[in-house]
């Protein structure tokens, strides 16, 4: 069956830097494009980043040029590299596949950005 595990949350300072993993198994992982969310407390879950099956990049506004999505098809991974880190990046961060009309999602990893 599909599979999202998301690894890499923890706790860091402002102006620090995560790298986020997402392992996928149980589906064709270079035929499909996969997407980074978060969510943070009392928030809707919002987009942050998605990668196509070419490599084309999207990014939220508020993260671009610090955040970098990064597919690797022979590993089925996907990583999301977040430097510097702000307080309002704080929030569970998903990993998402949309799969012949249905949504996958990873059950999450916390990153807490405080001092």
């Amino acid at each position: 069956q599909v599979r999202l595990v998301e690894s890499g949350g923890g706790l860091v300072q402002p102006g620090g830097s995560l790298r986020l993993s997402c392992a996928a198994s149980g589906f064709i992982f270079s035929a499909h494009a996969i997407k980074w969310f978060r969510q943070a407390p009392g928030k809707e879950r919002e987009l942050v980043a998605d990668i196509g099956v070419g490599g084309t990049t999207n990014y939220v506004d508020s993260v671009k040029g610090r955040f970098t999505i990064l597919r690797d098809n022979d590993k089925r991974t996907v990583d999301l590299q977040m430097n510097s880190l702000k307080p309002e990046d704080t929030a569970v961060y998903y990993c998402n596949a949309f799969l012949y009309g249905v949504n996958y999602w990873g059950k999450g990893t916390l990153v807490t950005v405080s001092s």
